[in-house]
Parts: C-alpha cells; sequence; structure tokens
C-alpha cells in the first residue's frame, strides 16, 4: 500500500511553493507579488531556524529514527534541501527576470553598481561617508575566536590584499594563502534599504534607486585604509532557534531571556549568499561548518523584502492592490456599548472584511464602564503600540480586578511579550506567565459586569490573536456572547489556568490537551456511524495544517464508511488524499491570496442536526497535545448561518485556491468553459461591502450639507 502520510517538513515546501505560484501570477499587481517573494524568504527563514535545525540535531543525536511518513531526519534534510533549493532558484528568477525588469518599465529602477554613473558613484560614496559609515564596524576573521555573525543578519564580507608599498605595523596583517584576509561588516538595521539615485540625463520621469547591501559593498575599500578589496560577498546565516526554556528554572523571565540571548549565537544551520566569490565562500562554509546542501546562492537581493519600501512611493501604491476597506459590523453599535446587544443575541466578527475595533472598543468599553468587576484574557501574540494593552491598563487604573494570562513562549515574540508583562504589572494587572510545559494559545476574554441585581458575563472568542495589526491581513473568526453555559466554560478555564482546580467537565468549550482531540474524535466516529449510503454524512473543516495522525487516521475510516471529507488547510497537510480503499472520499484544497488564512472553522453533519466550531487549534499533534486551545461552538442561528456560509465560499475557489493530489503535487483547481471566476477572498470583500452599503447611515452621512 502507498504511504498514508506525507512528511511535514516537505508538505511545508509545498506550502511556500504555493506562497511562490503566488509571486509567478502575472495578472496580479508588481508590488504584490514582490510582496509574496518577501514572504518566501521570510517563510524560509523561520523553517530553517525551527525545523531544520530540529531535523539536524535528531540526525546527529537519533539518526536510526524515522518519522511517520518513513523518512529518517538524514533522508529528510536531503529532501528539503533538493526541494528548497528548486524554489529559491525560482524565486530569484522571478525577481531578477520579470519583476525587476517590469518594475523598471513602470520608473521604478534598480540600478546595480557596475551601472552607476560617475554621479551617481559619488553622490553614493557621499552618502556612505555621511549616514552609513558611523554605524559600520568591521570585524577580522584571524583572530582566535571567529567573530559571531548574528542570526539573520545580512553582512559583506570582504577579502583584502594590502596596497603596494604601504607597511603594515604588524605581522599577522600581511594574510598568506592558508590564512585569507576576510573581514565582515554586518549591514544596519534601523535606516533605509532604498536610496534614490541623481540622474544625469532625461530618464522620462524614470526613478532610479539603489540598495543599502550595494552601497556598502561599493564603498568596502573606505573601511579598510592601506587594503584594496579583491573580492565580496554578501551573505546571511540562519541559527538554530529551537530552544525550550528552562520552565523548572525559579527565574523564568530570566531563563526566557537566556533562550534568547543563546538564539542570537546558537549553530548555523543555513546560509544564504551572492556567487560574487567562491573563496570567500568556501572560507565560511568551513569556519560555520556547513555543507554544500545548507548553502543557498541567490543572484544579487538577500532579502527581496527591502524592495517593500517601493511600496511607499506614488508607483509602489499604483501597483499594489486595490485597497479594501475593513467595514464596522452592521449589526453593532458604533457609539453606546454592546452589553445590550449581546444580551439578545451573539455577534460574529470575520477581520479583516470587518474591521478589528469592535474588539477593541469592547475591551475599552469594559475598561471605562462602572458597573463592569473584572476582566480576564489570554495574550498570546499583541503587536506593538497595542491599545489592547492600554485598555487593560486603564481598567487596572479605574480598580478593576483585571488578570491576564500572557504567554512567554509564544516563538519570536518573547521578547515583545516580557516587556508587555513587565508594562502590565507596573498598572496592577495580575499577570500570570502560561503554564509549566504547556502553550497557551487560546485566545478569550470575558468581562463581569454587575447589572441590576445580577452578575452577567460577557464573552469574546477567538481564532486569531489579539493583534491589532494583523487583524488586518490575517482572515479571522470571532464570537462575542453572553450564553450562560459558555460563560460558565469561560469561568471554569480560567480558574483551571489561573490556579489550582481539578479538572472539571466543559460542556460547550472542547479545551485542548483535555477534551479537545476526544471530542473530535468522537464527532468523527459519529459521523461513521451516521452516514447511510442515502445520506452520506459530511465533515467540511478549514485550518492551518493537519498533521496528527490519530486525527488523520480517523479521517481515512471516515472516508471508508462513505462520509464526504471537505478539508480547507492553508500549509502543511500529512493526509493522502484520494487513495482508493482509503481517501477516495477525501478533498483537500488550499488557498494562499490576499489575507492569510488563520481561521479554524469544523462542520459536522450529524445525521441531519449539524453542528459547527471554531478553534484556537489546527489539527495537530503540537495543539491538540501540548498546547492550551479552545474550541467553541456557534449556537446562535444567524450566527450559525454566517459561519457555515463564509466556509462553503473557500470551497467555490477556482481563482487562487489550489488542490493536493495523492502524487502530493498540488494543482490549480480547474474552471470548467462554461464557469465563472470565482476568487473566494473577493467574494466575501463583496458581501460585507454590500452589508455596510445597506447598514442605516446617520444624518450626517445621509445628507451633504452645503456650507458657504
Amino acid at each position: 500500500m502507498e504511504n498514508r502520510y506525507f512528511n511535514r517538513e516537505l508538505s511545508w515546501l509545498e506550502f511556500n511553493a504555493r506562497v511562490l505560484h503566488q509571486g509567478l501570477r502575472k495578472e496580479l499587481p508588481l508590488m504584490e507579488r514582490l510582496q509574496f517573494l518577501s514572504i518566501v524568504t521570510s517563510n524560509f527563514d523561520e523553517f530553517f531556524q525551527v525545523r531544520v535545525a530540529s531535523l539536524k540535531r535528531q540526525a546527529m543525536e537519533n539518526p536510526e529514527i524515522s518519522d511517520i511518513s518513513g523518512l529518517s531526519a538524514q533522508v529528510a534534510l536531503t529532501a528539503i534541501s533538493a526541494r528548497a533549493h528548486q524554489i529559491i532558484r525560482k524565486q530569484q528568477e522571478c525577481l531578477m527576470s520579470d519583476i525587476l525588469p517590469a518594475l523598471s518599465e513602470k520608473g521604478l529602477v534598480y540600478v546595480p553598481p557596475e551601472s552607476y554613473t560617475h554621479l551617481q558613484s559619488e553622490f553614493l560614496h557621499s552618502i556612505f561617508e555621511t549616514d552609513i559609515y558611523p554605524l559600520l564596524t568591521p570585524l577580522r576573521t584571524d583572530t582566535e575566536t571567529f567573530p559571531n555573525i548574528k542570526n539573520l543578519s545580512v553582512y559583506v564580507a570582504f577579502l583584502l590584499k594590502p596596497i603596494a608599498g604601504i607597511r603594515h605595523t604588524s605581522e599577522e596583517l600581511r594574510g598568506s594563502d592558508d590564512f585569507p584576509r576576510i573581514s565582515f561588516v554586518e549591514i544596519p538595521g534601523g535606516i533605509q534599504n532604498v536610496f534614490w539615485l541623481p540622474t544625469d540625463r532625461a530618464t522620462g520621469g524614470d526613478r532610479p534607486f539603489a540598495l543599502l547591501q550595494d552601497i556598502i559593498t561599493l564603498c568596502g575599500t573606505n573601511l579598510f585604509p592601506g587594503f584594496q578589496v579583491e573580492q565580496s560577498l554578501l551573505f546571511k546565516v540562519s541559527r538554530d532557534a529551537d530552544f525550550a526554556v528552562d520552565e523548572d528554572s525559579g527565574n523564568f523571565i530570566r531563563a526566557m531571556e537566556n533562550v534568547l540571548i543563546q538564539r542570537k549565537s546558537s549553530f548555523p544551520v543555513q546560509m544564504t549568499c551572492n556567487s560574487t566569490s567562491e573563496k570567500i565562500r568556501e572560507f565560511l562554509m568551513e569556519k560555520l561548518e556547513l555543507g554544500a546542501d545548507d548553502v543557498y546562492s541567490v543572484e544579487r537581493i538577500i532579502n527581496p523584502g527591502d524592495l517593500m519600501e517601493l511600496r511607499g512611493t506614488d508607483a509602489g501604491a499604483e501597483l499594489s492592490f486595490e485597497r479594501w476597506e475593513h467595514f464596522y459590523p452592521a449589526d453593532l453599535p458604533e457609539d453606546g456599548p454592546y452589553w445590550d446587544t449581546l444580551k439578545v443575541k451573539d455577534k460574529i466578527l470575520h477581520v479583516p472584511y470587518e474591521s478589528y475595533d469592535p474588539v477593541v472598543k469592547f475591551l475599552s468599553d469594559a475598561a471605562d464602564d462602572s458597573g463592569v468587576l473584572a476582566i480576564k484574557m489570554t495574550l498570546y501574540r499583541t503587536g506593538r503600540d497595542s491599545p489592547i494593552i492600554d485598555a487593560l491598563k486603564r481598567a487596572a487604573h479605574n480598580g478593576k480586578q483585571v488578570v491576564v494570562l500572557v504567554e512567554l513562549k509564544a516563538r519570536f515574540d518573547e521578547e515583545r511579550n516580557i516587556a508587555w508583562a513587565n508594562e502590565l504589572e507596573r498598572a496592577g494587572v495580575t499577570v500570570i506567565y502560561g503554564l509549566v510545559n504547556l502553550k497557551v494559545h487560546a485566545k478569550i476574554l470575558m468581562v463581569i459586569r454587575r447589572e441590576s441585581d445580577t452578575i452577567r458575563r460577557y464573552v469574546h472568542l477567538a481564532t486569531g490573536n489579539y493583534n491589532t495589526k494583523t487583524a488586518k491581513l490575517y482572515s479571522d473568526i470571532s464570537l462575542f456572547t453572553s450564553n450562560p453555559q459558555i460563560a460558565n466554560d469561560a469561568t471554569m478555564f480560567f480558574n483551571l489556568v489561573t490556579g489550582y482546580s481539578i479538572l472539571q467537565k466543559m460542556d460547550y468549550l472542547g479545551m485542548a490537551p483535555v477534551t479537545l482531540k476526544s471530542r473530535l474524535l468522537s464527532m468523527i466516529q459519529r459521523e461513521i456511524e451516521r452516514s447511510t449510503p442515502g445520506q452520506p454524512g459530511l465533515i467540511i473543516a478549514k485550518m492551518n495544517s493537519l498533521t496528527h495522525e490519530e486525527v488523520i487516521d480517523a479521517l481515512y475510516r471516515a472516508s471508508q464508511a462513505g462520509v464526504r471529507v471537505l478539508l480547507n488547510i492553508r500549509g502543511i497537510c500529512m493526509l493522502v488524499p484520494g487513495l482508493p480503499g482509503l481517501s477516495e472520499n477525501i478533498r483537500v484544497v488550499s488557498i494562499v491570496d490576499r489575507y492569510l488564512e488563520h481561521s479554524r472553522i469544523f462542520y459536522f453533519q450529524n445525521g441531519g442536526t449539524p453542528e459547527l466550531y471554531c478553534a484556537s487549534a489546527d489539527w495537530m499533534s503540537r495543539n491538540l497535545d501540548r498546547r492550551i486551545e479552545l474550541m467553541f461552538p456557534i449556537l446562535d442561528h444567524d450566527a450559525f448561518e454566517d459561519v457555515k456560509s463564509i466556509l462553503d465560499t473557500y470551497f467555490k475557489d477556482n481563482v487562487c485556491a489550489m488542490e493536493l493530489r495523492q502524487s502530493g503535487v498540488w494543482e490549480c483547481v480547474e474552471r470548467g468553459k462554461k464557469d465563472a471566476a470565482f476568487d473566494a477572498q473577493a467574494e466575501l470583500y463583496r458581501k460585507y461591502k454590500k452589508r455596510d452599503e445597506a447598514r442605516p447611515k446617520n444624518i450626517e452621512e445621509q445628507f451633504e450639507v452645503r456650507r458657504k
């Protein structure tokens, strides 16, 4: 029988290939295509730091162990390198041979160093001396300790040769063939990457520009008086970031800070460089102990994201997607608080089509409402300058009990979360630093309010983080409710994660790692039992990744029992669809588009009494077995219909959707000759725009008042 599971890492690589596919689409605006190419690079940065680093460690420590796909760590690493090299070559080919020439035709002209005019070269040398040179620190490599190359920082390496006739004070500076004179210079952050160039001829409105990396390479000789630059090389190193914090430490924050320090100088995993100096490249490979499979060549530009500064120009704005609004929900009041509305019905919020302002307003109103007694919430990733943090601090200042569980182990956001936690504590907020050995990934906010002679609880549950910035880019679902049963479960949840509590039965919320997985498995089994040839069962699920072996096996059993299984999976999918006798009733599609698909929605037909859930959790081992997660039901009739409609929309897409074949290849969903183009995200935008247009307008909006 064919293998029942795809390899996790190779499946992720195919996700990044689908991101690249968007960058290759010539019908998309140029800046958006460039954005997708940039995402490919940033995705790879994290992938190498975490997943490849983990595999390298496993290959050294447990080389004989294979995963459920049958691959050992070393075999997986070899396959990863081959596929990643293919993707990066295609990305670079698109960038250099397609995107940059197309930008040039639109007047945004990238000028490489060998093409600078005399005027431009003089201009850049002047800029270098005044604005760049003071920030640079050349590092020698012929010392006893090889200089520390920081994780993901871009460097220029220079191979130096003494200028004839100049006497050097130290014999060691003379160098030799065995010990080449090579120096590194880190390209500084905090300054622009794009520098506009003067022109000495009519250009017809063109705006030529240079990149910071090229300016430093060009002016490198200024850093080494008495030497000339023979060769140079641009490079970036990814280091191991797959560290576990010592949770038994007496000072958890200090232990987490130590992890952040280790990450900057951990073992090298991968290097990206241009191809201008084979000698420097081999020198780096030897010093960093990297093999040929670990080195990825680019033609010129290490980080395509540096070019995204062009979006800020008039021409760049014209080469971007048409701006989509974030509509305020039609059935929520903009002026008063939501208490009375939520007593009557639940409210679904679908960002970024709908504005995230209601979440901020909900919390802000609670902070200022004299009837609110307490606020409890979880924070996983919050972003900079967060109004969420400001509202929590204000609530504490106003005398309310405010309890916030801040997850310090949110990878790559640890430093920011430590800062938020300290800031909240200084404001009088009770801060809980997660749970030992479990990441708290649940997204929940509860407001406890005194009303007349009773206490009422209002709950917000979400598939995405309390982050106002990503809420404009990530597609997520959240629920506002005052349902007493859900509020009871929410109370039990907070008691469990903030204090001492035996595990109590939650009737409505599914919580990982306690009940969420068992509920999913039981609902899949129920679908099997209630499926008949005349009325086959139906499971529809949307998530980011599917890797959990038990869940995959349950879906295989459902397929064998005749249950139709429709899966929309943005990223990793280890389930193999279409295998005869095993998974021929399972269809897997994926959408990569303008917004990052992030919502988790699960539908079970349940023999004609359907159930619908949203969750913070994907169907992955880490989410279901090693994290605190929440799955919540959609009970309100209107809310149910709304979320089900959203879910169905994703399976109609024939513009951006790709379908997974049993071979592991993703193919664009075919559109019949008579089928109209259907872009799920565009359709959802039109839906919310239409709702907004039907919304009653206030007097100022209805009438244009003529004034002198």
